[in-house]
């Protein structure tokens, strides 16, 4: 570009988007005296999902403004807890984040997940379509302009994931309400009527059911109902009712 020159600043939970020069503070940016702030903005690296407040010469200003010379940009990060307006806060996570879908749905959280890559472009279509965040890694599907909402995850650890996720919208936790493979409702089963979708060490041993209104899958506390109860018990001490304030 090569236009006015405007100085730059980035909060720092958003320096890992921009180029290694420009993480130390404020910086000179040369625009083409004609692209919207947003552009410049995410010229830089920075998806608009992740910008929050946007001052120029410490004012609020919208991503539409275009930059003159000698401003000052200040790009904060999104505010948390984050309110997305206008829909029941839902989710759609990309193939890469199957691990942190089951744990979202485990706490009762209404997360879809492409089990299989189908493109950026209809992640996007089924993010504005069914009107769900879009949470993934992949910073340049977060730029695209059709998606209704979206959210980087700034680790690769589901630990680390899911707690960035539940501190960052607060969404309402109901542990056990949800199917972990579909993402279903779950009901509760009376053991007669699931008897037939169990192995017989299954039908011994446990007594208390529920079951997938949807893929009809069957649940009980087993083996592993120890681990996922730990991860429910711990997010539901840090996240759950009355512990995020807005």
């Amino acid at each position: 570009m090569n236009g006015p020159e405007i100085h730059l600043e980035v909060a720092p939970e958003l320096r890992l988007f921009v180029a290694h020069e420009r993480r130390l503070g404020r910086t000179a940016v040369t625009t083409d005296g004609a692209s919207t702030l947003g552009h410049v903005v995410e010229s830089l690296g920075i998806p608009l999902t992740e910008a929050g407040q946007i001052l120029v010469d410490g004012r609020p200003t919208p991503v539409s403004h275009i930059p003159a010379a000698g401003e000052t940009v200040e790009v904060r990060a999104v505010e948390r807890p984050q309110r997305v307006p206008g829909a029941p806060l839902r989710f759609l996570l990309d193939v890469h984040l199957g691990t942190l879908a089951r744990r979202l749905r485990l706490l009762g959280v209404d997360a879809a997940y492409e089990s299989e890559d189908i493109g950026d472009p209809a992640l996007a279509a089924r993010s504005a379509r069914e009107r769900r965040v879009l949470l993934s890694r992949d910073r340049g599907l977060l730029h695209r302009r059709e998606i209704w909402a979206g959210a980087y995850v700034y680790s690769d650890r589901p630990d680390d994931q899911l707690r960035d996720v539940l501190g960052r919208f607060a969404p309402h936790l109901a542990p056990w309400t949800r199917c972990t493979a579909c993402n279903g409702p779950l009901k509760t089963a009376d053991k007669d009527s699931v008897s037939g979708r169990l192995e017989h060490g299954t039908r011994s041993s446990y007594d208390v059911f529920a079951q997938c209104t949807e893929c009809e899958r069957v649940y009980w506390r087993g083996a592993h109902h120890s681990r996922l109860e730990a991860i429910v018990t711990e997010a539901m001490a840090e996240f759950g009712p009355g512990r995020l304030q807005s």
